[in-house]
């Protein structure tokens, strides 16, 4: 990659995503809901893929109760880690097209495909992307036994050999970034132990089996907070104003480097047109309420929103980004 900065951005191959983004819009919707027929008219099975305690459970759990209201059934997650969100996006793959299986799930989903040739699907034409709920800047801790409290402090440390850094699995933008930056831009080596998501990751780093974890900010901040983890850089392009104390990645010696992690909603291809619109709409209006909007600024989050069509066509640009970023890496679902 010839430049720091790994954030979206319009590829040239301008009819490549839009051909990409129009198979995402078909997705290929079955037909429509049995005349008559109240959706949803029963619980809503809501599959995160990660292990919990991460960063799109934290935002399944966030939102659990008033979707529920908002659709008048229950609203059920169901956490189903693995192979870096793998086991789960393909369980959610599987399940009936029918707008009762949904799948709330990070960046990762659209890593997959290029990371791992087992992953099962492809995220264009086996998924519906319904709505892009949230992103957020991912963060570098250390344990406070490393030493360290800056990034360039943990990197010298690494140059002396030994070290190794959690995330909450291979297919995740923790992993990749950091990847990116420890072995093409700091040309350091730093041996990477994936988990089955951010709280095991986050558990790893407290208990002191690994020395660095690399997570999206929302469920590292209250370690730091109560002094378990040691924040380094966040890599947001400016520092943020929750954290001002804590430097960006960008200004620790690598200008340009930007990152983060959004957690979005999928359904399996085939479902419905009325239930895609229905759940897209339903967390629209959430997402629009100011007492959601600041529960997830408060957790770290930056609240997004938009149209169906609009996160169809975001989903196919990462699913590009990112197979470049893992083609210059050399990263691996093996990792």
């Amino acid at each position: 990659m010839s430049a720091n900065k790994i954030s979206s951005s319009r590829p040239p191959r301008r009819r490549l995503l839009q051909t990409l983004a129009a198979a995402a819009l078909a997705g290929v919707f079955a037909a429509p809901l049995a005349a008559g027929a109240a959706y949803p008219d029963k619980p809503l099975r809501l599959i995160v893929p990660f292990a919990p305690g991460g960063v799109a459970d934290v935002v399944a759990r966030s939102l659990q109760n008033k979707l529920s209201e908002a659709l008048g059934q229950p609203v059920v997650v169901e956490n189903r880690g693995g192979a870096g969100s793998v086991v789960g996006t393909a369980a959610a793959v599987r399940a009936a097209p029918d707008g009762y299986t949904a799948l709330l799930t990070t960046t990762a989903v659209a890593v997959n495909p290029s990371l791992n040739p087992n992953a099962g699907y492809d995220v264009v034409k086996d998924l519906v992307p319904v709505i892009n709920i949230a992103s957020s800047p991912n963060i570098l801790v250390a344990t406070p036994g490393l030493g360290a409290t800056t990034l360039p402090q943990a990197l010298e440390k690494a140059r002396a050999g030994g070290l190794n850094f959690s995330s909450p699995g291979v297919g995740t933008t923790p992993y990749l970034s950091s990847e990116y930056l420890f072995k093409s831009l700091a040309k350091v080596s730093v041996t990477h132990v994936p988990y089955k998501g951010g709280g095991p990751a986050l558990a790893a780093g407290i208990a002191g089996e690994v020395q660095l974890v690399a997570i999206p900010l929302p469920p590292a901040a209250p370690h730091v907070k109560a002094g378990k983890l040691v924040p380094l850089a966040v890599t947001s392009r400016e520092r943020l104003k929750a954290w001002p104390n804590v430097p960006t990645v960008a200004e620790s010696g690598f200008p340009g480097f930007e990152d983060s992690t959004w957690v979005g909603v999928f359904f399996p291809a085939g479902t419905p047109a009325e239930a895609v619109n229905k759940l897209n709409g339903e967390i629209a209006r959430l997402l629009a309420q100011p007492e959601v909007r600041q529960q997830l600024v408060d957790l770290g989050f930056e609240p997004v929103g938009g149209s169906q069509a609009s996160f169809a066509s975001y989903v196919a640009e990462e699913a590009v980004k990112w197979a470049k970023v893992v083609k210059e890496t050399g990263a691996t679902a093996a990792e």
